[in-house]
C-alpha cells in the first residue's frame, strides 16, 4: 500500500507540474490585473433602453460599420448622436461612478440662468471661500477682490476652479441651496443615476453619476449660449491681484480640455467644443465632449480610463468620437438620451431603474477654432470657438432632441454683451486651428499667479492630475 501511494503522488505531482511547463500564459493570466478591478453591478439602470443596463460593450454593428477602437480602458463610456439622441455605443453607461469636475456641468446648467447679467460685479468674502476643499483646483479669487459673474464662470469652465464655484454658489443663496437645487434639476432631466453632495465634484461620500447621466446634462447645457460659449472658450484673461496704488492687471488661463487646447501627445480634436473634464482621487480622470464633423454633432463621456497612459480620458474620447462618425449609419442605436421629465411623451424609451439614485433628494420637478476670451475688466471683448448648437429644439409629439445647426460667434466688451464675431475670429466650419485673440497680461505659467499649473504637490488636484489641468491650493492633500 504504500509503495502504490507513493506512485499515485508521484503521478499527480508529474501531470500538476507539466500542467504548468506546458500552459505558463494560463498560469499568469489567472493573476491579472484585471482581476483586482472594480466590477460593474449586476444591475444597472436601462434607462434610455434595455441594451444600457447590461454589463460590459453594448453595440449593434451593420453592414459597413467599423470595429470599435481596440483597448479602450474607461470602466464606463458612451458614444451618443446629439442630436436625434440615439446612442450608438455604450460600454457601463449607468455604472454609479463618482464624476470629479464633470458635475461643474450639471451646476452650471441649473446656477447659468439665474445669475445674470454675466456683467454683475460681485466682492468676494472669506467666508465665500471657506468651504473650498484641501487639493482643489483654483482659479486664483481673492477675498476683498471684486469679480463679474462672467469672471467667475471662466474660472469653473476654463480652470475647473473649486473657488469660483464656491463664490457663484453664495451668490445663487448658499451651498446647501445650490445642491439641492442641481439634484432636483438632475431629476427632471431624468440624470437618475446622478447624487449631487458637493456643487464642484469634490469626492464626497454617496456623490456620483454615470457615463450616461453626464451626457444628458452636456446636452442640457449646450442648449444654452452662455454654455456654450464658456465650454468652447480655450483661454481667457483672469483678473489678478489689486496691488496698492497700481492698475490692476490680469492674466491668463487656459481651458484644461486638452482636446480643446492640446498637450504633449494630445492633439486638439477637429470639431471639438467643449464640454469639461475632471479628475480626482477616487474618481480617476472623467470627460465628457461635444464635437462637429460634416454636419453631425456626437456626444462622448469617459469615465476613469486606465491610469498607466498619459492623457488616456481625451485619447479615448478622441478614438470613440472617430469611430462615432465613421459609424454613423451603420449601426443600430443600442439606446437613446431620453428627453427631461417635463418633455417626456411617454413614447417608451425608459427602463427599469428609472427612479432616482439611493441618497438623492426628490426634487419638485419630479481641430475646431478656440479663441481666447477677455476677462470683463480687460481691453477687449470674448470671443468664442464655437458655438456648438445653436439652441437644441425639442419636437414634443417625438420627444427628441433636434440641433439646430448653427454656428453664432459671440463677443463682449467691457460692460456689455452683443452677438458680433469677435475680432480675430472665424467660423469652425471654415478652419481647424486653435486661435487666441485679445491675450492681456502675462501667463500664469510664468508669473506665479493662482492660475499656476501644479500636481497636487504631489496627489490629489481636482480637474487635471497631468499638469496644466490643475491649479494649486494652499495645503493639498489627498480628498475624503
Amino acid at each position: 500500500m504504500p509503495a502504490l501511494k507513493k506512485i499515485a503522488l508521484t503521478i499527480t505531482s508529474a501531470a500538476l507540474l507539466s500542467g504548468f511547463v506546458l500552459s505558463p500564459a494560463a498560469a499568469a493570466d489567472k493573476d491579472t490585473s484585471d482581476d483586482k478591478q472594480p466590477k460593474p453591478p449586476s444591475t444597472m439602470s436601462s434607462l434610455g433602453g434595455e441594451q444600457l443596463g447590461k454589463a460590459g460593450t453594448q453595440v449593434n454593428l451593420g453592414p459597413g460599420a467599423p470595429v470599435l477602437p481596440k483597448k479602450l480602458s474607461g470602466r464606463s463610456w458612451i458614444v451618443a448622436d446629439a442630436e436625434s439622441g440615439d446612442v450608438l455605443a455604450a460600454h457601463n453607461s449607468h455604472w454609479r461612478l463618482p464624476p470629479a469636475s464633470t458635475l461643474k456641468m450639471l451646476f452650471a446648467d441649473t446656477v447659468l440662468p439665474a445669475l445674470q447679467p454675466t456683467t454683475l460685479a460681485h466682492k468676494v468674502t472669506e467666508n465665500e471661500l471657506s468651504g473650498v476643499g484641501e487639493g482643489s483646483s483654483l482659479v486664483g479669487i481673492k477675498e476683498d477682490h471684486t469679480y463679474t459673474v462672467h469672471d467667475l464662470w471662466l474660472g469653473v469652465f476654463l480652470r475647473s476652479g473649486n473657488d469660483a464655484v464656491h463664490v457663484l454658489s453664495e451668490m445663487y443663496g448658499g451651498v446647501q441651496k445650490t445642491v439641492d437645487a442641481m439634484q432636483a434639476h438632475a431629476e427632471e432631466l431624468q440624470a437618475l443615476d446622478t447624487v449631487v453632495v458637493s456643487p464642484d465634484g469634490y469626492d464626497a461620500p454617496r456623490q456620483v453619476s454615470s457615463a450616461y447621466d453626464l451626457t444628458l446634462i452636456a446636452r442640457s447645457g449646450l442648449q444654452k449660449k452662455d454654455f456654450r460659449e464658456y465650454a468652447a472658450t480655450a483661454s481667457a484673461d483672469f483678473p489678478g491681484e489689486k496691488k496698492k496704488g497700481k492698475k490692476r492687471e490680469s492674466f491668463e488661463i487656459s481651458n484644461t480640455n486638452r482636446l480643446i487646447t492640446g498637450d504633449i501627445g494630445v492633439d486638439p480634436y477637429q470639431g471639438i467644443a467643449g464640454v469639461k473634464n475632471g479628475y480626482t482621487t477616487h474618481a480617476g480622470n472623467t470627460f465628457t465632449g461635444v464635437a462637429e464633423r460634416n454636419g453631425k454633432v456626437l456626444l462622448v463621456t469617459v469615465m476613469n480610463p486606465s491610469a498607466e497612459e498619459s492623457h488616456a480620458v481625451y485619447k479615448e474620447a478622441a478614438h470613440l468620437l472617430d469611430w462615432g462618425f465613421a459609424a454613423s449609419g451603420k449601426v443600430t442605436p443600442v439606446g437613446q438620451l431620453v428627453p427631461p421629465r417635463s418633455l417626456d411623451t411617454g413614447t417608451g424609451i425608459g427602463g427599469k431603474g428609472a427612479t432616482p439614485a439611493a441618497g438623492a433628494v426628490q426634487g419638485p420637478g419630479g481641430k475646431a477654432e478656440a479663441t481666447h476670451a477677455s476677462a470683463s475688466n480687460g481691453s477687449s471683448g470674448v470671443g468664442t470657438a464655437l458655438a456648438i448648437i445653436g439652441g437644441l429644439l425639442v419636437v414634443l409629439a417625438a420627444a427628441v432632441f433636434l440641433v439646430n445647426r448653427r454656428w453664432p460667434m459671440a463677443g463682449r466688451t467691457r460692460g456689455t454683451e452683443t452677438d458680433a464675431t469677435a475680432a480675430g475670429t472665424k467660423d469652425a466650419e471654415d478652419t481647424g486651428t486653435a486661435q487666441h485673440t485679445g491675450k492681456a497680461g502675462k501667463s500664469a505659467e510664468d508669473t506665479g499667479e493662482a492660475g499656476k499649473d501644479v500636481e497636487d504637490a504631489g496627489k490629489d488636484v481636482e480637474g487635471d492630475p497631468e499638469g496644466a489641468g490643475a491649479t494649486a491650493s494652499a495645503a493639498p492633500t489627498d480628498k475624503p
